[in-house]
């Protein structure tokens, strides 16, 4: 079997199992390979074949033909079973389009089942999405992004993205999958998809891949044990890269899903990733302190990006995004330093070099969680979040001068900027969008992300800034 992106969530099945005296968990053993192999194609965003895997009571219901899915305690009359399992020189029918399940596996599945297919899942962990949530309050919002034709905004929620039109005015769809926490939206070049990196905390990861048009689930990942990070789309639209807490950076093919790429040259958990200009390496950066570069065809680590120098870096990097044109890399981070890095060594590492390095900005206040280019790259833009309050600067590239700049009573954790390049949508702590004119800095107006119990979604004209002298009062 190729190296699974979920081994290990299936590794403590097997171990568990291989005691004949041991109870099967369902919980413990039974559920990580439902989520590793059964529910990116058995969700309620996307039941094929009518069957959901989610939770034990799913495992109880029956499929369109009445049929049982499983026997408790009856393995060989359990449905369950016998798409697992080949027959004869016939491979299994399930899982679709995939490597089988190990002859370990089934038999794990085939012992619950005979031992009664128990339900040990704790209270809180026996919900699954049933509809959009409801909010009594705005969520803190990790991601949002324009798409293509500047005709949306993509919101992230809780446990759902929220697609809004570029005003605020309605909300388009609401894509709402396994994902407990959103992390990163990014639509596709072509604006006909949107890729969301999530998961459940301690629990598992998952990418997912939406049809803007329809709302349709196309594609979803369970991988790793806990939340991605930093997703990011090939020029082309045929690849996409994430970031992982358990340090690995990883790229999979949109069309079938297959990973393309495992790379675990970070230390940390990698935050970010970026795709070259012509697809062939990508560029990854983490809480190690460190900037990547990978060649996408063999995996191979080429280079750090940045210094290697012993406190070059002071903290992680959060944030990257590549030149629209260029293969040039606009970063931010734990120092609150905005900063480009050419992406190609163009001349031999020296010892104590930061040859990449290619401008760096005033430090904005706290940590820069956001950064972004202007459409013809001549100005960036960087949002930071530091204790109480949250700060929003611009700067022209060629000099480097600060352009404008704002404090917000609360941090600022994402930041897009539109593709016509006269507005900037930012969002953070606080919960609402933030939309300031790009040429000045000054608000243009708000809308709230999610649409609240009461009162209903509406825009507004009643701006969130506040003065330099405020904020610097409340922070003391």
């Amino acid at each position: 079997m190729k190296r699974s992106t979920c081994a290990f969530m299936i590794a403590s099945s097997l171990s568990s199992a291989a005691s004949a005296q041991e109870t099967v968990s369902f919980q413990r053993d039974v559920l990580p390979l439902l989520r590793a192999r059964c529910q990116g194609c058995h969700q309620p965003a996307r039941p094929k074949g009518d069957i959901v895997l989610v939770t034990h009571g799913d495992l109880l219901e029956r499929p369109l033909d009445e049929t049982a899915l499983l026997v408790p305690g009856k393995p060989e009359e359990s449905v369950l079973i016998d798409v697992i399992t080949p027959f004869g020189d016939t491979p299994p029918e399930m899982p679709e389009d995939a490597d089988p399940l190990t002859d370990d596996q089934v038999e794990l599945l085939r012992s619950w089942i005979r031992e009664g297919a128990l339900d040990d899942t704790p209270k809180s962990f026996r919900s699954r999405p049933t509809g959009p949530p409801t909010y009594a309050r705005p969520p803190v919002i990790t991601s949002l992004q324009y798409s293509p034709s500047g005709e949306q905004i993509a919101v992230a929620g809780r446990g759902e993205v929220l697609l809004h039109r570029r005003d605020g005015s309605a909300i388009v769809r609401r894509l709402i999958g396994l994902s407990e926490r959103i992390e990163s939206v990014a639509y596709s070049p072509d604006g006909t998809q949107l890729a969301v990196a999530g998961g459940s905390p301690a629990r598992m990861g998952e990418l997912q891949v939406w049809d803007v048009a329809t709302g349709e689930l196309t594609l979803s990942i369970p991988t790793t044990n806990d939340t991605l990070r930093g997703v990011s789309w090939s020029p082309d639209g045929s690849k996409l890269a994430f970031g992982c807490k358990d340090s690995t950076l990883r790229a999979v093919n949109v069309k079938n899903g297959t990973e393309i790429l495992y790379q675990s040259a970070h230390a940390d958990w990698v935050l970010g990733t970026a795709f070259s200009t012509d697809a062939t390496h990508v560029v990854s950066i983490g809480r190690d302190r460190s900037m990547k570069l990978i060649k996408l065809e063999t995996q191979q680590f080429i280079d750090n990006i940045t210094s290697i120098t012993p406190g070059a870096l002071k903290g992680g990097l959060l944030s990257v995004v590549r030149h629209p044109k260029k293969d040039e890399l606009l970063v931010g981070g734990s120092d609150g330093t905005p900063k480009i890095f050419r992406m190609y060594r163009e001349e031999k590492r020296v010892i104590g070099d930061d040859y990449n390095l290619l401008h760096t900005f005033n430090a904005l206040p706290g940590r820069v969680f956001a950064v972004d280019w202007s459409p013809t790259a001549d100005w960036i833009v960087a949002g930071s979040s530091a204790t109480s309050m949250g700060n929003v600067r611009s700067f022209n590239v060629e000099d480097g001068a600060e352009r404008w700049s704002h404090d917000f009573d609360a941090g600022i954790y994402t930041l897009d900027v539109h593709p016509a390049g006269d507005h900037i949508a930012v969002a953070g702590f606080r919960g609402d969008i933030v939309v300031l004119d790009a040429s000045t800095g000054e608000f243009s107006y708000s809308f709230a992300s999610v649409p609240l119990a009461d009162p209903p979604l509406e825009t507004t004209d009643e701006p969130v800034i506040i003065e330099a002298s405020q904020a610097q009062t409340e922070a003391r």
